[in-house]
């Protein structure tokens, strides 16, 4: 029996503790391996279809009036596309969050929402290659600390199911400037903010496509764009 491999691609917002925004969204868009390259050539075919270059990079804060017709032909190709796949925690008050009580600092809170982001993602019965951004200066050590964490919670993934965890750039891959789209369209959602008129426009776009508000949790079994909103304690 071949084992099917997927290729799951994280990305975080404003997970820093003292970064001035309340809202913390860390997310994942994950494929089959198999399919990986095509969906990267179809993004690509999108791009040079809006006039752009096929290396221009999809992020949230690119988004503007003029992108707006390229960004909602991404987002139909998302939910066009069944292998495609999104799951993210959004937590919406970082301020509230009482790390002591539960004897943690804001880093381990940090691994604990990686934790649930990719819990409900990953299924022993299938081998996991996961991606994150290599923005962020913690690096090596935050990766390292990440596959621990995994590993330790034999009860959710034995240690054959995730066959590697390493940073990639993303300018260079296309399902991880999807997830900066997504992180980023929950991320101004639950900050209220209504000023951009191209963002309001994507975001009523993925509501459209998934019937919820994206204000609140989806179920669990939710397959295709799977949100969480933490509550705090």
């Amino acid at each position: 029996m071949n084992t099917k491999i997927f290729n799951v691609f994280c990305d975080e917002s404003c997970h820093l503790l003292n970064d001035h925004h309340e809202v913390m969204v860390i997310g994942a868009v994950w494929c089959p391996d198999s399919i990986t390259k095509k969906i990267a050539r179809d993004i690509r075919a999108i791009k040079v279809k809006h006039n752009l270059n096929e290396n221009f990079e999809i992020k949230w804060t690119k988004v503007s009036r003029s992108k707006t017709d390229f960004y909602l032909e991404i987002i139909d190709y998302f939910f066009a596309n069944q292998a495609l796949r999104f799951r993210a925690v959004v937590v919406p008050n970082k301020s509230k969050l009482d790390h002591d009580r539960f004897h943690q600092d804001h880093n381990t809170f940090y691994y604990k929402i990686c934790f649930y982001v990719l819990k409900n993602i990953i299924e022993n019965q299938s081998l996991y290659r996961i991606y994150f951004d290599i923005k962020d200066t913690l690096g090596i050590e935050k990766i390292e600390k990440l596959r621990e964490v995994l590993h330790n919670a034999g009860y959710d993934f034995n240690r054959e199911s995730i066959e590697r965890i390493q940073h990639i750039r993303s300018h260079e891959v296309q399902q991880l400037q999807l997830a900066d789209l997504f992180i980023g369209a929950l991320g101004y959602l639950h900050r209220g903010l209504i000023s951009n008129e191209g963002k309001i426009k994507l975001i009523e776009r993925i509501r459209f496509y998934t019937n919820r508000d994206l204000l609140r949790s989806t179920l669990p079994t939710e397959r295709k764009f799977n949100v969480f909103v933490w509550e705090s304690r």
